[in-house]
């Protein structure tokens, strides 16, 4: 089975109060439906308000990242039999949360 990561930015949840607390709901019954299908990886939220740091082999920190390097906002990575039940999986998704999923499949590592 292949993994696929669903995720969307935080810019593109653009809600009312009353629609981000009913997207909350209904995102969460979706992750509960894969939890109980045996699909779900792991997900969450990127703590945006913590800022990202780039770390370097020797250990040194920087508060630079790499030009362009963006994450924030949603994601859900699934473990799919295919890339179409990962389309479904994603419209799931993009309906509960209002907005819609990007949708990335992990390239296999026979060591993980």
């Amino acid at each position: 089975m292949t993994k696929y990561l669903i995720s969307f930015p935080s810019e593109a949840m653009v809600l009312t109060d009353e629609e981000l607390n009913a997207a909350s709901v209904d995102s969460h019954a979706v992750i509960e439906e894969a939890k109980a299908a045996g699909v779900y990886v792991f997900g969450g939220g990127i703590n945006e308000p913590v800022a990202p740091v780039l770390v370097s082999a020797d250990g040194s920190v920087s508060d630079r990242i790499y030009p362009g390097s963006r994450l924030n906002g949603g994601f859900a990575v699934l473990e799919l039999p295919t890339r179409e039940e990962a389309v479904k999986w994603a419209a799931k998704l993009a309906r509960a949360c209002r907005c819609a999923q990007e949708l990335r499949e992990f390239m296999y590592d026979p060591a993980s």
